[in-house]
C-alpha cells in the first residue's frame, strides 16, 4: 500500500516505521517545511494517507484528501467543530475517512469498558464523577481529544450530565477535565468515580507511541476499498 503521512513529528516518524515494517510503501511526508508538495498527490499516486498534525492544519488535510479521491486516516484532535463539514464532504465525494481521538487498541478497549461502568455507575448519584489526563509537554490541546471521547461515553448515559469543564473550573451538570503536561508522558487517561466511602477507577496508562502508530496503519489496511465515515469501534467490532 502508497501512503502518504501528513504529519513528521514524533507520531508520523513512528508510523513510518511501522508501516514499512508492514510492508507498505511511504511515498511522501509532509510537514511544516513543505506544506505547498502536498497539491503533487492524489488517488493515483497515494492507496492512503495518515493525518496527525495540529487543530489548525487538521480540516484543509482531511479537505484536501477527500476533494483528492484520497483515502484518509486523522488522528489530530482539537479540530472537532469542523468535524460534521469533514463527514458531510466524505459522504458528497464518496469518499473514505476514518477518524479516532486514539489510535491504541488498548484504548479504545478502555472506551469499551467506561461504558460499560458508566451505565452501571449511573444508578449510584452519590459518586462523584472525574477525568483526569496526563501528556507530554508538546502536546499543544487541552483537554485530549482521548480525555473527550472518553467523557462523552460517560454522558452517552447521565442525562443529568451536560457536558464538560476543565478543571479547577467545577459545575454540578459537567464533568471535571484535569488536564497535565508533563516530561514526556506518553498518555495517562482515568476515570473516578469517588464517594465518601470508596473510589473506583479505570486507568489506561500508555508505554510507547507504538500502539497509537500501528492502530493507525491499521486503520488504513482496513478503510482500503470502503467508502463512508468510519472510527474504531467499527474496525474493532466494539
Amino acid at each position: 500500500m502508497r501512503i502518504l503521512l501528513i504529519g513528521y513529528g514524533k507520531m508520523g516518524r513512528t508510523i513510518e516505521q511501522i508501516a514499512k515494517q508492514r510492508n507498505h510503501e511511504i511515498v511522501g511526508t509532509i510537514d511544516v517545511t513543505n506544506t505547498n508538495t502536498l497539491s503533487q498527490y492524489n488517488n493515483s499516486n497515494v492507496d492512503a494517507a495518515i493525518e496527525f498534525t495540529h487543530p489548525e492544519s487538521a480540516f484543509e488535510n482531511v479537505k484536501y484528501c477527500l476533494n483528492n479521491r484520497i483515502p484518509v486516516v486523522c488522528g489530530s484532535t482539537g479540530w472537532l467543530d469542523h468535524f460534521n463539514k469533514a463527514k458531510v464532504l466524505c459522504e458528497s465525494r464518496n469518499g473514505a475517512f476514518f477518524y479516532a481521538s486514539n489510535y491504541s487498541v488498548g484504548v479504545n478497549l478502555f472506551f469499551h469498558f467506561n461504558e460499560y461502568l458508566a451505565s452501571k455507575m449511573q444508578a449510584y448519584p452519590n459518586f462523584k464523577i472525574s477525568v483526569k489526563e496526563v501528556h507530554h509537554t508538546q502536546k499543544v490541546d487541552k483537554p485530549s481529544g482521548t480525555a473527550i471521547t472518553t467523557v462523552d461515553g460517560i454522558l452517552s448515559h447521565y442525562s443529568d450530565k451536560k457536558g464538560w469543564v476543565l478543571a479547577p473550573e467545577q459545575a454540578d451538570n459537567k464533568i471535571a477535565i484535569t488536564s497535565e503536561r508533563i516530561g514526556n508522558v506518553v498518555g495517562t487517561h482515568m476515570v473516578r468515580y469517588e464517594s465518601e466511602n470508596d473510589t473506583i477507577e479505570l486507568l489506561h496508562d500508555a508505554h510507547s507511541r507504538t500502539g497509537f502508530a500501528e492502530g493507525a496503519v491499521m486503520a488504513a489496511e482496513w478503510l482500503q476499498n470502503k467508502k463512508g465515515v468510519f472510527g474504531m469501534k467499527d474496525m474493532l467490532n466494539l
